[in-house]
């Protein structure tokens, strides 16, 4: 019987024994995880006293979890939607070719047909590409309508030495490749257009060297002066074109139209006179006001008035009317010249361009003066028309948004009294 109690009592102590170390070695387990889960979240590592110190350091380790997914989530979801607003296609693959991701600037190329398509299967080819370890570019010409010019690229995504997948951005060039063409062309125009006269004025300078007949050396002298005058014009024109592009927003005040008319027909008044050409030009009401850079103004005006000058025949006449409605005023202007093909309507404001080259050397034109007036009118916030028939003249017509409220400014003269009979 004794021997059967002590063997219970070791059995019982050996059991407990057993039950403790059981717990010990848990504890120490779960301290180890915890030690694990905490390294690099924050939580202050260390032995586990307690189911209840468990629970807690648990508890906050949770907790931390979940802020950081919050946090996280809210992250990818900004990261998402700067992709869906961006300019730019972006498409990414997995390292399989799976589509991970594909903005709306890229999604208008998917399924698409006819330009859009060539597109698409530029991007699936470069990352095709890509994946293999490969950077590809691609520049694509699109003849829509309307026409673009896309920039197709793409790169693999490599995180040492493991391809995670591939990523392609679409970018449209076609605006840059635009005002490159601009540029280029308006580098040719201005080199041609100065080309012109300084040769012309080496040429008479060289013959004027030479000597003579005084009759021949004065006509040449004349003509010295004509040639610098036509450079100093062109000259005049790109800094006022530069200046009127450069000024994005120009410094405006009410000006009544009476002076506009006004100081433009006192520009062009001489060379109406010596054109033979008269200027009929009608009164506006005292009252008319425009918010504006007069300076601009008055030189969109007086453009519009030389060039009609300059494309009519002598004895007839051009006219400058004033109308306005509820919003704006018009100011037309009317000749009765040599008119404007329908082919050219569209080109005839750009920068150097002529309808009839040979007649615009005659009469000293630098090609600049529409261009100018189309400037000026879309600064502010105005438009210039056109309407032309070959043979019968064209009208020109500015709008400019109407100043309300400015009241009366007495004029210093009639208008009448500023142009040329």
């Amino acid at each position: 019987m004794l021997v059967v109690v002590v063997t219970l009592g070791v059995v019982a102590l050996l059991g407990g024994v057993l039950v403790w170390r059981a717990r010990r070695d848990a504890r120490r387990e779960l301290g180890r995880v915890v030690d694990h889960l905490a390294a690099g979240t924050g939580l202050d590592p260390g032995p586990v006293r307690s189911p209840e110190e468990l629970i807690e350091r648990l508890d906050a380790l949770l907790a931390r979890v979940r802020r950081e997914g919050s946090a996280a989530a809210a992250e990818r979801e900004r990261l998402a939607r700067a992709f869906e607003v961006a300019d730019l296609g972006v498409v990414v693959v997995d390292g399989g070719g799976r589509l991970v991701l594909r903005n709306g600037a890229a999604g208008r190329f998917s399924g698409a047909r006819h330009a859009d398509a060539l597109a698409e299967g530029a991007i699936g080819e470069l990352v095709q590409r890509a994946l293999g370890g490969q950077v590809g570019e691609r520049e694509l010409q699109l003849f829509g309508p309307p026409r673009r010019v896309l920039q197709v690229r793409a790169v693999p995504l490599v995180r040492e030495e493991e391809l995670l997948g591939a990523v392609a951005f679409v970018r449209d060039v076609s605006e840059a490749r635009r005002i490159e063409s601009v540029r280029r062309d308006f580098v040719a125009n201005v080199s041609h257009e100065l080309k012109t006269p300084i040769g012309a004025l080496a040429l008479l300078a060289e013959t004027l060297a030479v000597g003579g007949d005084p009759e021949v050396t004065r006509r040449l002298a004349g003509r010295v002066l004509e040639e610098a005058d036509r450079l100093g014009r062109i000259v005049d024109d790109l800094l006022d074109l530069s200046l009127i592009e450069a000024q994005e927003a120009p410094s405006r005040e009410p000006v009544p139209v009476w002076m506009i008319v006004a100081d433009a027909v006192d520009r062009v008044r001489s060379a109406a006179d010596a054109a033979g050409i008269t200027l009929d030009v009608g009164t506006p009401a005292d009252d008319l006001v425009v918010t504006c850079d007069r300076r601009q103004v008055v030189s969109a005006v007086a453009n519009l008035l030389d060039n009609a000058v300059k494309y009519s025949e002598p004895g007839s006449a051009v006219e400058l009317r004033v109308e306005r409605d509820a919003d704006r005023v018009e100011l037309a202007v009317r000749d009765r010249g040599i008119g404007i093909p329908t082919r050219d309507l569209e080109r005839i404001f750009e920068r150097f361009y002529r309808v009839d080259r040979a007649r615009s050397r005659a009469t000293g034109g630098t090609g600049l003066g529409l261009s100018i007036v189309r400037h000026v009118a879309q600064a502010h916030g105005g438009e210039v028309l056109v309407e032309s028939a070959e043979g019968e003249g064209s009208t020109f017509r500015l709008r400019l948004p109407r100043a309300g409220g400015a009241g009366r400014t007495p004029r210093a003269s009639p208008v009448r009294e500023a142009s040329a009979s």
